[in-house]
């Protein structure tokens, strides 16, 4: 049983390179440049503080006037990537390393009676389609093709979230266009392969929950429509839906207007699932938000006219994810342990001030994962976000056993299928490890090599060197550092720097391996992660020191990772290009607002440049409890000094930038890093280039075909090349 955050955000790599002799180079191509985007001062008072937003009129994206400067801004945008020097050259060793992998699968779900349900992608495949097998060594069969789904219209289909009954007899699928996040949802019998009538619309946050019967789920639903000043995501409510009848029909199981008694805020999201374990209903009121609310009752409640949801856990008492039983409650805690704690306690009379601890705090290390088997607990701690470790511990016992992986991992994936079956899975991966999948035997203590995807060799890796360091940030704390790069790097002061960082929402930067990522190292450049406060690496202490108004701490770590680098010789300010997605934008504008002097290029993509204003969006609200509200002075006075665009000034020698949005992007609203780039187009005395890339068939990233996240990722490598003064990609 587990609820994660409902803002998904997306991983991505910028670049930064030298200052001054890409000054030079780029004063050549200005000609044709597009017009500057119009000012249109409007002055307004925020807590205490008077603020003139020059670009407030962008937020009518649909008006003709923003519509036209996105689109010739994108055009010219598009026309200057294309002709950056050696980006071809990368997308074709993108398809290279993609064609060496018959079949990519993800996204697996596993039945009790062991009915195999995943994505499945091989090299001609733009997007994974959905097969299932029976059991690992089954034979595969398609069920769903996205492409073929309503080809009445011009869009690509992408699936999303896969959800099979128990019994593996049906799946419930969503599926959505063009990277909108606007699914639908539709049920597929396994066995025919037969779609149901209904298409149930409005099912970004779907999630459903199939009950015993196997003929019926719960799931969300957004609203037709919200009221004025709100978006579809407000109000959205928990159905039950029977297959094969009318979503018309459904009955409403648990909302903020049925559940008035419970006081849930109509801008969270309520989801609900059935556990067949306890046979017990859960109800969640979701948002970003780690600490679960969460509410629960019989499933024979269902018979009721109106459930009768009881507490169980309320933000306060800081619970993390849990895990049921038959009769036991298993709570993964922050609360007086930091670095996080498992506890016990009854499922039918949960006493939390006296829960029983299962897995004490560590001193060294974070707890970040557990799940249960009939074989007792597995779980796993990881060692500064970077190296994680895999322990059992037998139910009963206090004493754990450190389980040896098959190879060093820097992230592990842990899996079950509860605590009725002895099996265990670990996905494990690392900087330069590519992803294997294990089964775990307890009985002779073997891993069984169970990877569902193809095997590939990347031999331009095999000598890359990985460095764990901790750097002292601006006010003396250590932080985690990863730099990847490959054999032999000299410390001269001239290698071209990637820095990635997000730090936000508790995230850690786990290692993950990206062989088109990687291509920064190909190119003789390092890779370098700065695990910045807002992320989750060192505890919750750690997410907690950068979020509202600690969230300095989040561009200030990305600022201080970057003079380290300077410092020990790995690099110079004019080769650094640094990069976040999402919120990780925040992190990005911040610190070349704050240190313009210190990258040659920055590449937010898809950020939130304006957050200040992020509030006023459909999804602003349920991000409240990570950025805060503008109700509140102190976080409004947090928000103002988190916010990028409102800090840019006229006259300043700012880096350059590739800009980017998704003009379907319900998460981080198009006009946030459109009013950015106009902003730094008309303040930055530098003469390099700003470029503002709206993607009119793209959303936050979700969806995009392979081919598209080829080309998305060579813009952002050829244009940290290209400003960061690597020969091969000069114009």
């Amino acid at each position: 049983m587990k609820l994660r955050n409902t803002l998904i955000t997306l991983s991505v790599f910028l670049l930064f390179f030298g200052t001054a002799r890409v000054h030079a180079r780029q004063i050549k191509g200005n000609s044709g440049l597009p017009p500057k985007a119009t000012e249109k001062p409007f002055e307004e008072k925020i807590c205490d503080t008077t603020l003139t937003d020059r670009y407030r009129y962008m937020e009518k994206l649909r008006d003709p006037e923003v519509t036209a400067w996105l689109k010739a801004q994108s055009t010219y945008a598009r026309t200057m990537l294309d002709r950056i020097p050696g980006r071809n050259e990368l997308i074709k060793k993108m398809q290279d390393f993609d064609s060496r992998k018959s079949a990519k699968i993800y996204n697996l779900a596993i039945t009790d009676n062991d009915r195999y349900f995943y994505l499945k992608q091989t090299p001609s495949d733009e997007t994974g389609k959905l097969y299932y097998r029976n059991g690992y060594t089954g034979t595969e069969t398609l069920l769903f093709d996205p492409s073929t789904y309503n080809q009445k219209k011009e869009a690509h289909y992408t699936i999303g979230r896969i959800a099979p009954s128990d019994d593996g007899a049906t799946v419930a699928l969503t599926v959505y266009p063009d990277g909108s996040e606007n699914a639908t949802l539709i049920i597929v019998d396994t066995d025919s392969g037969k779609w149901y009538p209904e298409a149930i619309n409005r099912s970004r946050f779907a999630s459903p929950s199939w009950l015993p019967d196997g003929r019926s789920f719960l799931f969300n639903r957004l609203e037709p429509s919200g009221a004025a000043d709100t978006g579809p995501q407000y109000a959205s409510k928990v159905w039950l839906h029977r297959i094969g009848t009318d979503p018309s029909n459904d009955r409403e199981i648990f909302s903020s207007t049925l559940n008035t008694e419970l006081g849930i805020n109509p801008e969270d999201i309520p989801l609900a699932s059935f556990d067949k374990e306890s046979n017990t209903l859960f109800a969640f009121v979701s948002n970003v938000d780690r600490r679960l609310q969460v509410y629960y009752a019989p499933a024979a409640e269902l018979q009721q006219k109106k459930i009768s949801w009881k507490p169980l856990f309320r933000p306060e008492d800081d619970i993390h994810d849990f895990a049921v039983t038959d009769n036991e409650l298993y709570i993964y805690t922050p609360k007086n342990a930091p670095g996080f704690r498992v506890l016990k306690t009854s499922l039918q009379n949960p006493d939390l001030k006296n829960a029983e601890t299962v897995i004490p705090e560590f001193r060294d290390a974070k707890l970040t994962g557990f799940t249960l088997t009939s074989e007792g607990i597995y779980y796993k701690l990881s060692r500064n976000g970077v190296q994680e470790e895999l322990y059992h511990q037998d139910y009963g016992s206090y004493l754990s056993s450190k389980i040896t992986l098959p190879f060093k991992a820097g992230t592990i994936s842990l899996s079950s299928k509860g605590f009725r079956f002895p099996e265990v899975w670990t996905v494990l991966t690392g900087w330069n490890r590519d992803y294997r999948r294990f089964r775990f035997d307890k009985t002779s203590f073997t891993f069984f090599d169970e990877t569902l995807s193809s095997p590939a060799r990347y031999p331009e890796y095999e000598n890359l060197v990985v460095e764990e360091l901790m750097a002292p940030s601006h006010d003396g704390v250590e932080m985690p550092l990863s730099l990847i790069y490959r054999k032999g790097l000299e410390k001269n002061g001239n290698n071209p720097v990637l820095l990635y960082g997000y730090g936000a929402y508790g995230k850690s930067m786990n290692p993950f391996f990206s062989p088109s990522l990687l291509l920064w190292t190909w190119k003789g450049g390092i890779f370098a992660v700065p695990h910045v406060r807002g992320g989750g690496e060192l505890g919750y202490r750690w997410h907690t020191a950068g979020m509202k108004t600690t969230k300095a701490n989040t561009w200030k770590d990305a600022i201080s990772g970057a003079e380290y680098l300077v410092k020990n010789g790995y690099t110079s300010p004019d080769r650094i290009a640094i990069n976040g997605a999402s919120a990780g934008g925040i992190m990005v504008g911040r610190a070349i607002t704050e240190r313009p002097d210190l990258f040659a290029a920055a590449i937010p993509q898809v950020g939130a440049m304006n957050p200040l204003r992020g509030e006023t969006t459909a999804n602003g609200p349920v991000n409240i409890p990570e950025f805060g509200t503008m109700k509140i002075p102190e976080e409004c006075r947090a928000l103002i000094a988190m916010d990028p665009y409102l800090h840019l000034r006229d006259g300043v020698n700012y880096p350059a930038a590739l800009v980017t949005g998704g003009i379907n992007d319900p998460r981080v609203i198009a006009w946030q890093p459109a009013k950015f780039a106009a902003r730094m187009q008309a303040a930055t005395a530098s003469g390099k280039h700003v470029l503002l890339f709206t993607d009119f068939e793209a959303g936050h990233g979700m969806g995009n075909a392979k081919t598209k996240n080829f080309e998305t990722l060579a813009d952002v490598l050829s244009f940290g090349l290209w400003q960061t003064g690597h020969p091969e990609f000069q114009k």
